[in-house]
């Protein structure tokens, strides 16, 4: 495969569907520059990476092959079909070059993409959505209670109050995904059908099956912050993708942060024990970071690298219970934060701020008391109005 690293990764997300806007534009672009050189990845080795990448039906397979015939002839560089292109149809999940392979993960992302959200979720609304199977969604009211179902009209969860608990009475063939978003100002719990609980912090999104399949890895996929009490299940090991980082385990407690705003992505282990390794990579136990409990393994997004210190874990696990940590956090980093909990605007006219770092632990407070405690402790001058906070 291609011996750069950052291509690989970015490859592999795009074909498996976790690609940002931003990302497949890189792909696309690296494409455009390096077509069919030696150093792009052989046709076997992308197709490795597809096993995950939900299945297409006929119908939208020919669709999407179309798009890429439209597409081709519109680009400058023209990519040439061979003359028995129902082969390619019959075949599309399995393509016979990487060019129309990329092109099938591009355009299934954008089809996906147009049909299910149409519009980037708002994390500063006040409702908690649900997305089911199909692309549509389900508002979840913590003062109500509903029943999810599948496509067939199957009760697969039932939600009460702030949790949602998925059922485990299906035996399903493939997996099946729904992706729950919490917003700022919020949190939830989520049980999932193996019987695993996970505490879900404002501003997160998780992808998870609807029902996990035997004979298979439990996998779940996080944006933002959660505690996951994982049912133990030593057949079926339980892997959280928090982006480029795998965080593979059996049985235990612990916590994953990470936020787009956070130069690593931290995992605290209170309980268990957990392997830390790029998603790109397969697990190895001799040769990836193994944490013991009362550790954290911090991620570099930027080299890659992975550190471990011990560090009392009540700390980075006290906001289940509506407690607050900042540790060694700039301010710039320190406002995010803050907007996500309080689900408030924060303006900082005082630049000088903005780099500074800090350290400061809140019990259940709000955000007046938080904003006093920086004034008082930092004499950072501010203004609340209207949910909108001003830093002199």
């Amino acid at each position: 495969m291609n011996s750069n690293p950052e291509i690989k990764s970015l490859l592999q997300k795009f074909v498996l569907n976790q690609c940002t806007p931003e990302e497949i534009n890189e792909v696309i672009a690296y494409y455009k520059k390096n077509q069919l050189t030696d150093d792009f990845p052989t046709v076997e080795d992308v197709q490795n990476l597809l096993d995950e990448m939900p299945k297409m039906d006929q119908q939208k397979a020919d669709a999407i092959f179309n798009n890429i015939l439209t597409a081709s002839k519109e680009e400058e560089t023209v990519i040439e079909m061979p003359a028995r292109k129902s082969n390619y149809r019959k075949y599309i999940a399995i393509a016979a070059s990487v060019v129309v392979l990329l092109g099938i993960g591009f355009f299934y992302k954008q089809n996906m993409t147009q049909n299910v959200v149409e519009q980037k979720f708002d994390f500063k609304s006040s409702d908690i959505v649900l997305q089911l199977e199909n692309g549509e969604t389900q508002i979840i009211s913590e003062q109500n209670s509903s029943q999810v179902k599948d496509s067939k009209g199957n009760i697969v969860g039932n939600q009460n109050g702030d949790k949602l608990v998925y059922e485990n009475s299906s035996d399903p063939e493939k997996l099946v995904y729904n992706t729950i978003k919490i917003p700022y100002g919020k949190k939830f719990r989520l049980q999932l059908s193996d019987g695993t609980f996970v505490h879900l912090n404002s501003g997160t999104t998780l992808k998870y099956p609807v029902k996990f399949i035997a004979g298979e890895n439990r996998q779940v996929f996080l944006d933002g912050e959660a505690f996951f009490d994982v049912a133990k299940d030593k057949k079926h090991p339980f892997i959280v993708n928090a982006d480029e980082l795998n965080v593979r385990v059996l049985g235990t407690h612990f916590n994953v942060t990470n936020y787009p705003e956070d130069a690593v992505t931290d995992v605290v282990l209170v309980e268990g024990s957990v392997g830390m390794y790029q998603s790109n990579q397969e697990f190895d136990a001799a040769k990836n970071t193994i944490l013991k409990p009362g550790f954290k393994g911090s991620f570099n997004k930027e080299n890659a690298k992975i550190s471990t210190k011990a560090v009392l874990t009540d700390i980075y696990t006290s906001w289940i219970n509506g407690g607050l940590t900042f540790r060694n956090m700039t301010f710039k980093n320190i406002i995010t934060k803050l907007e996500r909990r309080y689900n408030v605007t924060i303006i900082n006219k005082n630049e000088k701020l903005a780099n500074e770092k800090f350290n400061a632990s809140f019990k259940e407070e709000s955000i007046e008391n938080v904003m006093s405690y920086f004034n008082e402790i930092h004499g950072i001058h501010y203004t609340i109005k209207n949910n909108q906070i001003l830093i002199k």
